[in-house]
């Protein structure tokens, strides 16, 4: 069980300043499902505070508005990764974390955006800074290469893009999952050895992160958000189908039903195929 605190120290806070780094943010939509962003831009604002940057408008920042309590991971370049829940309370369009962030030079050189506003959320609980197990992980992503194709659906209709099933299919991918918890708060996790069985159907070994692969409810509904180092990213739902033997190996998997282009400036839906309308205000 990791341990949690309730607090960022100092080192935390010092660490997560730079913007490059991994931020995620596990939010709930008003379906009741969990939904995950990329957000480098997350921050220790005080021991019991944590803000965010937004530059671009997508989904989260709009969902957080309405149910307030996230899940957030936070990693570093090297490899350090914390763990929280965390409560939106308000936001801002000027102070001094607006300004703060506005002389960062990834947002203070940028030509086409800034920082435009500034959630803020108190801090509920975090982990400790702990190093990824890159042993386990490594171990977990030859065994699901290996039993994954035992996973496929034989189902012909296709739901991931080629684009998108090769992100997931990268063994130098990252991948994130999230479920809602019992509490009521999204958790997010790693689930780097993560691979696409076919198109309709992700399949994991359940070697690396086991006792955390092992609360997600089976049926839940789950997001996986996947991401290449050249921010190349693609986020799915699907329903968590529990763990089974495939190929001698315990293998969980994911049945895709929902998949979304994460990546900026054109956010959207891409799977169920939504119908094309047309531009009448300009």
């Amino acid at each position: 069980m990791t341990e949690m605190k309730t607090s960022l120290s100092p080192k935390d806070i010092e660490a997560f300043e730079p913007a490059e780094k991994v931020g995620l943010v596990a939010s709930i939509n008003p379906q009741g499902l969990p939904h995950i962003s990329l957000i480098t831009s997350i921050q220790g604002n005080s021991p019991t505070q944590v803000t965010l940057g937004e530059f671009c408008k997508g989904k989260s920042k709009e969902y957080i508005q309405k149910n307030s309590d996230i899940g957030f991971l936070i990693m570093t370049l090297d490899k350090k990764m914390w763990r929280g829940k965390a409560r939106w309370t308000h936001l801002k369009k000027e102070g001094p974390e607006f300004e703060k962030y506005n002389d960062i030079p990834m947002f203070r050189y940028n030509t086409y955006f800034g920082i435009n506003t500034v959630h803020y959320l108190d801090l509920i609980e975090i982990s400790h800074g702990q190093a990824l197990p890159m042993f386990q992980i490594a171990l977990a992503a030859i065994l699901t290469k290996i039993a994954k194709s035992g996973a496929k659906t034989h189902h012909q209709g296709r739901i991931l893009k080629p684009f998108a099933e090769k992100i997931f299919n990268g063994l130098d991918s990252l991948k994130f999952i999230s479920y809602i918890a019992e509490d009521g708060f999204p958790v997010i996790f790693p689930v780097i050895q993560c691979q696409a069985a076919d198109s309709r159907r992700l399949s994991f070994s359940s070697f690396a992160y086991k006792d955390d692969l092992y609360a997600i409810p089976k049926n839940a509904p789950v997001a996986v958000f996947s991401m290449t180092m050249g921010m190349e990213d693609v986020l799915i739902r699907g329903r968590f189908n529990g763990f089974k033997r495939v190929r001698f190996l315990e293998m969980g998997s994911i049945d895709i039903d929902w998949v979304y282009n994460s990546m900026p400036p054109c956010h959207g839906q891409i799977y169920p195929e939504l119908e094309l309308t047309p531009v009448v205000n300009f």
